[in-house]
Parts: C-alpha cells; sequence; structure tokens
C-alpha cells in the first residue's frame, strides 16, 4: 500500500505511558514512609477532563475489571513552552487483569476525524481536537470515532522524554533502520544503547522513514518496550523528587487512589502488550493532507480494542466516515505486534 509521506517534524510522545507503568510495576512497594510525599506529588499533575464518563471507572477499579487510557503527547515542555497546541501522538491503552494482556493503539496525528463540537471546521486532523478543545474534545473525538470508552486520560510534554530515559539508566536496542537525525546515527539491526537524548532523537526522524509516521510509531513502541525491559531500574523512579519534577509536565484524571488500584491490581496485566495502529491512505480534504482510513479499518482497529477490554462487538454503523461515503476497502496491514516484556513488569512474585 503506498503511503503519503508527512513533511512537518514534530516529536511524538508517548513517555506518560511510562510512567503509569513505572508506578504499577513499582508502586505497591515503595514504602508507607514515603507515601504521602508521592501521593502529593502525583496530586500536582490532576486536571480533570470535563467529560462524562461513559461507565462507572471506581466500580471498574474496585472490580478488578479492565480499564482504558486515552494518552496523549505534545511538542510542548522545550523552549519554555507549556500544555497548548496540538498533540503530537495519541495511543489508547487497554490495560486488562482478568486476561493479563495490555493493549496500546498508536494513532496517527493527521488521522482524518469529525470532530464532535466543531463539526463545520470537520473533517479534521485528529491532533486538532486537543487544541480546539483540550483533554475533553479529545476524549469526545476518540470515543466517538472507535466506538470505545475512555475511562482515563493522560498527557506529557517533551520535558518529560529525556528525564525518564535517564532515570533508568537508557535503553538498548536495535534500531529498524539506518539514519541520521538531531547529530546522532543509527544503524539497522545494530544493539545501541541510548540515553534520553539520543533515544529522543531515535524517536523524532520522520522524513528519512520510507514508512513516514507509521515507521516512527513503531520506533516509538519499541522504545516503550525498551524502557519497560529496565525494571530493575525503575525503583529509580519512585522518588518523590523525580515524581514531583515530573508531575508538571503531565497532565492526567487518574487520581491517586486509582494508581494505587492500578499498581495493586493491574500490574501482572503488563508483562504481554499487544499494539496496533490505525491504518489510514494520504488523501487531501480542504487543502489539508490528511490520512483516511476506511470504515473497515476503523472497525478492525475498534474491535481490537474492545476486546482488549472484554466488550462486545460494536457495528461499524456506528462509526461515522469523514469522507462521507462507506468505504468497504480494507488495509493489507494490520500493523499488529506481541510482545512480552522479558524481565519486565510482573516478573516479580
Amino acid at each position: 500500500m503506498q503511503r503519503k509521506r508527512l513533511k512537518k517534524r514534530h516529536p511524538v510522545l508517548k513517555t506518560v505511558l511510562f510512567l503509569i507503568l513505572a508506578l504499577l510495576i513499582g508502586g505497591s512497594a515503595y514504602g508507607m514512609h514515603k507515601y504521602h510525599s508521592l501521593q502529593n506529588s502525583v496530586k500536582g499533575s490532576y486536571q480533570a477532563s470535563g467529560v462524562s464518563k461513559l461507565r462507572n471507572v471506581n466500580r471498574q477499579l474496585a472490580q478488578k475489571k479492565p480499564i482504558s487510557i486515552l494518552l496523549m503527547g505534545t511538542d510542548t515542555g522545550a523552549l519554555g513552552r507549556t500544555f497548548q497546541g496540538r498533540t503530537d501522538s495519541m495511543m489508547v491503552v487497554t490495560i486488562n487483569p482478568q486476561t493479563n494482556k495490555t493493549t496500546i493503539t498508536s494513532i496517527p496525528r493527521d488521522t482524518a476525524v469529525n470532530i464532535p463540537g466543531y463539526e463545520s471546521q470537520s473533517p479534521a486532523k485528529i491532533n486538532a481536537a486537543y487544541a480546539w478543545g483540550k483533554s475533553k474534545t479529545a476524549i469526545t473525538t476518540v470515543q466517538k470515532m472507535l466506538t470505545v470508552p475512555i475511562d482515563f486520560y493522560a498527557i506529557i510534554n517533551m520535558g518529560g522524554m529525556e528525564k525518564i530515559i535517564n532515570e533508568v539508566g537508557g535503553v538498548t536496542l536495535k534500531p529498524t533502520l539506518s539514519f541520521s537525525y538531531g547529530g546522532y546515527t543509527f544503524k539497522k539491526g545494530v544493539t545501541t544503547h541510548m540515553n534520553g537524548k539520543k533515544a529522543l532523537a531515535y524517536s523524532r526522524m520522520r522524513d528519512d522513514d520510507p514508512q513516514g509516521d507509521y515507521g516512527r510509531q513503531t520506533r516509538q513502541r519499541k522504545v516503550i518496550m525498551a524502557l519497560l525491559k529496565q525494571s530493575n531500574s525503575i525503583s529509580t523512579l519512585l522518588n518523590a523528587d523525580f515524581i514531583s519534577s515530573l508531575s508538571k509536565q503531565t497532565q492526567t484524571d487518574l487520581t491517586f487512589n486509582d494508581l494505587t488500584a492500578l499498581a495493586q491490581n493491574y500490574r501482572a496485566a503488563i508483562k504481554h502488550i499487544k499494539t496496533t495502529h490505525i491504518q489510514g491512505t494520504g488523501e487531501t480534504i480542504n487543502g489539508q493532507s490528511m490520512e483516511v482510513a476506511t470504515t473497515s479499518e476503523l472497525q478492525r482497529v475498534t474491535n481490537f480494542i474492545r476486546r482488549g477490554l472484554g466488550l462486545s462487538h460494536a457495528t461499524t454503523g456506528t462509526i461515522a466516515n469523514v469522507t462521507g461515503t462507506d468505504s468497504t476497502g480494507s488495509t493489507d496491514q494490520t500493523g499488529e505486534t506481541t510482545a512480552t516484556a522479558a524481565g519486565g513488569p510482573g516478573n516479580g512474585q
């Protein structure tokens, strides 16, 4: 399948997932003597979305049922910028303690979508949802597009990436292709240890990737997996100074009690992770280059997420097609991959 090359450069930041995972992995062993200082630090990142939840999330956690989190990354946090602008990345994460499995679904930032409340400006790129209506609009947009409930959200800006990776002593992985970017050179298949700045460069490059933004998403997911393999160093993350610093770069509606429940009951579920992404084709709409996913592709992704949440099938009739037609062609590449975080979360008994 031909994929249209995207020209603009923006970092895609998914490291808030690792913050949450770090709390899941080590939170229960953190120690009561530091409980209150950690609690106060986490409070600093709390920000309600303003969305009416589609289901009782407190009951979901109390009954140890699957939950979903919409993770967003922005290109803010650099050069003195704050939480404003468009999201560079979006991921829907499901954590299912009943099957002990986690799913991660990447939503490309140029995905064409109808944004609730902004119909006169739709279709638009999905990264505009946060810019126009912050987390509330981003959540409602994803829920409507994919027919899935979003239980929680979290967003991190650019300032968090290097800090997290450096705190765990860097990450080691094999680049999926050879390229130079940000003053660093990467060789395909050569095991490489990366500090925070180098890993950020590895995650940001897009223009020289034959698969464009889709290839970049693959590299970013590999960085996340490499972070998970650093579980022996995760205890370094669980200190009040680090969490306090990171909370200034993070916003979420996960409370400390929510994170505590996740740490106690959901850790084993992140040992096995399956990932995918929405696959679209490049089209020019209203003078903008967008990635348009067919109805069948959106249905595939909906099914993938709903299976992760243990929910029944939702038909394509509830999914709005941004082109106004019922496209039935399917992508020839699902992009689904399965991984086990060897040496990662859930190993400690």
